[in-house]
């Protein structure tokens, strides 16, 4: 299976890269490479995880964040990758845009 990383998603990516990387130099870094390590592993395992809010739910294992995803056909697309510590209806919030635009 490929994976296909969307707009969204990438620019959750660099959100949480400014964020770690202005909390420490070289944090930032890191946070991508976990998240990217992680999001591998669902060629996989890809289909395994819970179900919220109408997409796959994987979390990251190093850093509070979940990436949602759905399998389409032989690619798994990523849409986001969200801060688990942000207020609940905010990631259902942005979730629900995420749905409507698929």
């Amino acid at each position: 299976m490929t994976i296909r990383i969307l707009d969204a998603a990438k620019n959750d990516l660099r959100s949480g890269y400014r964020f770690y990387e202005a909390q420490s130099l070289g944090i930032g870094l890191y946070f991508l490479d976990c998240l990217r390590t992680d999001i591998n592993t669902l060629a996989l395992h890809a289909g395994i995880h819970e179900q919220s809010e109408g997409f796959y739910r994987m979390l990251a294992r190093r850093f509070p964040f979940a990436v949602y995803y759905l399998i389409a056909e032989s690619r798994i697309e990523i849409y986001a990758v969200l801060d688990c510590r942000r207020d609940p209806t905010w990631i259902s919030s942005q979730l629900a845009k995420l749905r409507t635009s698929q």
